[in-house]
């Protein structure tokens, strides 16, 4: 008997839509969970790469916007303990099982993830919910499943289902945290983990509910998901009796701020129980004469055992922290194919411009790190590092370096900038010794240091995202160099507790921009000085450690035509796909983009209202429509109160 042609042609379409999802389309008695983006990186390896293809090279040129939410309260009330301007630029959203999860100033909601209707909202009393995101634990049989989310200084449950305080989970559904974390926590099966953050005087306009005292440690914790009970605490900065205490002379990993680990959400090996903590740096930054050694743990990649605590192995990818160059992001975890065999391998990227692809059970370079002396500097009391690591692969994905030949031309933008930017370079004879360029002290007659990447990178707390399918890994990254010197503190007296006020500190010299006025002489830009790109998209072979492809991430409009794709530097991350496709943000241009993963070709872009500081995720609706998903909400017109998580979707 035949079929009749108009069930065969619905039994085909429902076919060509399971291949097109990736057969992530919903199964008969449950959702898969490839249609789900159900954490901070999508999974705890932090690949923040998605199975599905339903949106893929050939159709992205159609994606079109499906909806948006706006995350300012609807109450109209005005938002407390944080800075309006920057509540909302980093969050990421979850999706788990057909559900959206987010933070939104003083409130977590649950939205319905094809039209953004609120499923429940959730009121801190007081307070902010984290402003990078939320976490999901599915529960066990005694437990319904919970969102987690951080505020000040508490971890908070709430039940999935209802949005109701998790009474089982600690006190009234809280904990109390010994040190502020405004991250993701990272779930593995029942333990929760937790980094760490500090917001000093100078920075209390981001966060001042996360505000920390002077000598408080980074210390990582974890946590039983069920209850709260603590299960163990890690000490970034070794204490008596443990191992790296050797390496912080004059006794000064006591009473030390610092060697926390603040990356937005950590990443684990779930086969082997290992968690990979990218620790941060020691206070102070850029001053260490009073901290003598290498500081371990600070600029660390350290892996401990999840169930235990205790250090496996680690990773000093820069030794005696004096650039700010610490390790936002954490690692993302894949397999390296190398002479025909599978390593477990991680990258961790940083401020300092290199990706370090590690095996991820012995911490070994798997392309080769190499110690390579660096230049010392001059200011009284300091001690230098004689060396620092540089991998052998892949090449630095950011300059690290300045000469007279890397100026920027006439050809680059227009004669006038190129001539400003040559008259500073003579005139104020910046001094760059090449990677890890130390800061001169500051007397008559010594020029500032110019040291690239400056105290944003290069690469930021973007991270990675990783092609499992290509074995490709993507960093974006920006050329935004610093200049100064150190010089005395004027506050400091001697001996005052070094963990308040240093002897010496850091002040700016000349920005390394020219302005660029319009035909009345009004200032309408600052070029940079160096050579474009100045912000890029890099793919690197994790097969064999070379950069597959790299283009200029964004576009300068202020710039003339036919030269306006320089870059423009941001901040965020990227997201990829198995349709093929790289999504990000990242830019100062308003802009957000797809890539061919493959090739680095830009195809499809959606001017918005706000820059995108996020990273972007996709999932799959009830509807059987996939998803693409980001929170823009920086650099809009201040008052506007629009900042928004936009969607997208094909017609």
């Amino acid at each position: 008997m035949r079929m009749p042609r108009v069930v065969f042609l619905i039994l085909a379409g429902a076919l060509l839509l399971l291949l097109a999802n990736g057969g992530a389309a919903q199964k008969t008695g449950g959702r898969s969970p490839d249609a789900d983006w159900p954490m901070f990186n999508r999974d705890l390896a932090g690949t923040r790469f998605s199975p599905l293809t339903q949106i893929n090279a050939a159709n992205v040129a159609k994606l079109t916007q499906a909806w948006s939410y706006k995350l300012r309260p609807h109450d109209g009330k005005p938002l407390t303990g944080a800075s309006a301007n920057e509540m909302f630029q980093e969050v990421t959203p979850i999706v788990v099982n057909g559900i959206m999860y987010l933070p939104a100033a003083n409130r977590v909601v649950a939205l319905e993830p094809e039209t953004g209707k609120e499923i429940w909202v959730y009121e801190l009393k007081e307070g902010q919910a984290s402003f990078r995101g939320v976490s999901y634990w599915p529960g066990d049989k005694n437990n319904p499943p919970r969102i987690f989310f951080t505020t000040a200084r508490k971890l908070a449950a709430i039940n999935a289902l209802t949005g109701e305080a998790s009474t089982g989970f600690g006190n009234n559904g809280e904990i109390e945290m010994k040190i502020p974390y405004d991250g993701a926590p990272a779930i593995y099966k029942n333990v929760i983990l937790m980094g760490s953050n500090f917001y000093g005087p100078g920075q209390r306009h981001i966060a001042p509910q996360l505000d920390t005292s002077a000598g408080e440690p980074g210390d990582t914790h974890a946590y039983d998901a069920r209850t709260g009970k603590e299960l163990w605490e890690f000490h970034t900065i070794p204490r008596e009796g443990e191992s790296g205490l050797e390496t912080w002379g004059f006794d000064s990993w006591k009473n030390r701020t610092g060697n926390n680990v603040w990356a937005f959400a950590l990443t684990a090996d779930e086969e082997r129980g290992i968690v990979y903590l990218p620790v941060s740096s020691p206070g102070a930054n850029t001053y260490g004469g009073d901290r003598p050694g290498n500081n371990l743990y600070g600029n660390s990649t350290v892996a401990l055992d999840i169930e235990t605590g205790k250090i496996k192995w680690y990773f000093q990818t820069v030794h005696h922290e004096l650039w700010d160059y610490n390790l936002p992001p954490a690692p993302s975890l894949f397999e390296v194919v190398k002479d025909g065999k599978k390593i477990p391998a991680l990258a961790q990227t940083g401020k300092m411009g290199w990706v370090f692809i590690l095996d991820r059970i012995t911490g070994k370079p798997i392309f080769g790190v190499e110690e390579r002396p660096v230049a010392k500097g001059d200011v009284p009391t300091e001690w230098y590092p004689p060396t620092q690591p540089f991998p052998l692969k892949p090449p630095a994905v950011t300059r690290v370096s300045m000469t007279v030949d890397d100026l920027v031309t006439a050809a680059d933008t227009t004669p006038e900038h190129a001539q400003a930017c040559r008259e500073l370079w003579d005139k104020t004879k910046f001094y760059n010794a090449g990677p890890y360029t130390p800061w001169k002290y500051k007397t008559e007659g010594n020029p500032p240091s110019l040291i690239y990447p400056g105290f944003t990178g290069g690469p930021s707390w973007g991270g990675t995202a990783v092609d499992t399918k290509l074995n490709y890994i993507f960093v974006n990254s920006k050329d935004a160099p610093a200049t100064g010197w150190i010089q005395k503190n004027p506050k400091y007296e001697p001996g005052m507790d070094l963990a308040k006020e240093f002897p010496y500190t850091r002040v700016n010299g000349p920005a390394f921009s020219a302005p660029v006025k319009d035909a009345n002489g009004r200032t309408i830009a600052n070029w940079p000085c160096s050579k474009p790109p100045w912000a890029r998209l890099v793919a690197i072979n994790v097969n064999t450690g070379d950069i597959a492809w790299q283009v200029p991430l964004g576009i300068n409009e202020t710039l003339p035509a036919g030269k306006q794709t320089v870059g423009s530097p941001g901040a965020g991350g990227p997201m990829v796909t198995a349709g093929g496709l790289l999504f990000i943000g990242a830019t100062n241009d308003g802009r957000f983009r797809a890539f061919e993963s493959k090739t680095g070709k830009e195809v499809w872009s959606a001017k918005l209202d706000y820059n995108i500081t996020a990273v972007p995720i996709t999932y799959l609706g009830k509807n059987g429509k996939q998803y693409v998903a980001v929170v823009a909400a920086a650099g809009g017109a201040r008052g506007a109160n629009n900042e928004s998580l936009v969607v997208f979707a094909l017609p």
